[in-house]
């Protein structure tokens, strides 16, 4: 098995699209899938001054056969990150994860460590040390919103002996707008642009420009439902849900809402698994002190 890392907008949005068939393999939620990734990859690259490079680590078997030497073979691992500078030292997230980007849908793990198996989990997470250990200067590394068990997380958490792993919990919102008013359902990318202002009027203006760019590309794969309650003075209540069609049937995944008649509350989620370490700060303390 080979592992390499590749750093650079243009090649990690190569591993994204190489490994979409993983992604499916795997049931990677919407948040975990190629179209949500690349949009966040587009909006920390557009960034002015911003000091942010994505990086792939890549998990991957024995080649195609000669027969077809013109196709990629498919990656059977990759981890997914975001290297952002700041002074001497470096912080890791997972890529699509922080306040730079845009808010994620709560109350289940939405980020995921992709390998096909254990051994595919080891030899990844060997590839993100090598990475860690490359690195000039401090780094502080967190892997947040996975799910528990995740076998990356766990050959990471043998590796790097002083980090550290918690369970957290986010609360979900929950979608009742049909107990409370007549409401507008829609999946018509053209009835996502006309409640827009009023859905971006809720978030935080830095994390505008990736709600607006993953919204509309999700509507236009239909994979995005606009719910709207309209009023004289403009929508009521507005919500959208992501949305992923599986062996189950259709899950739907409320993402991003606000309302003025009530009909959306959030409730305990489930539990999601994060690891944080860190090397060199104690060092650079004491050069600054």
């Amino acid at each position: 098995m080979q592992t390499r890392v590749t750093h650079g907008r243009a090649q990690v949005v190569r591993e994204i699209r190489d490994a979409a068939a993983l992604m499916a393999d795997l049931a990677a939620p919407v948040p975990a899938r190629s179209p949500w990734l690349t949009a966040a990859l587009n909006v920390q690259s557009a960034r002015p001054f911003a000091r942010v490079r994505p990086a792939a680590v890549v998990a991957q078997r024995a080649g195609l056969p000669a027969a077809a030497p013109q196709e990629r073979p498919g990656i059977d691992g990759v981890v997914l990150l975001s290297l952002r500078r700041r002074g001497l030292a470096t912080s890791l997230t997972l890529l699509g994860a922080g306040p730079d980007v845009g808010p994620l849908p709560e109350g289940r793990p939405a980020a995921r460590l992709y390998a096909r198996d254990d051994d595919v989990a080891r030899q990844l997470a060997a590839g993100v040390v090598d990475l860690l250990q490359g690195l000039r200067g401090p780094w502080t590394l967190r892997l947040a919103g996975l799910p528990l068990g995740d076998p990356t997380l766990r050959h990471l958490s043998a590796a790097l002996l002083d980090s550290s792993t918690a369970t957290t919990r986010s609360r979900r919102l929950v979608d009742e707008l049909d107990t409370v008013a007549d409401v507008r359902r829609s999946r018509d990318p053209a009835e996502l642009e006309r409640a827009l202002p009023a859905v971006l009027a809720s978030v935080a203006e830095p994390q505008r420009v990736f709600v607006r760019a993953a919204a509309r590309l999700h509507a236009a794969i239909g994979q995005l439902e606009v719910a709207v309650v309209p009023s004289s003075a403009g929508p009521a209540a507005v919500l959208l849900t992501l949305l992923d069609t599986g062996p189950g049937g259709e899950d739907r995944w409320p993402w991003l809402g606000a309302s003025d008649v009530g009909g959306l509350r959030r409730e305990l989620g489930s539990p999601t698994a994060e690891l944080t370490a860190s090397a060199g700060l104690t060092r650079l303390a004491r050069r600054n002190s």
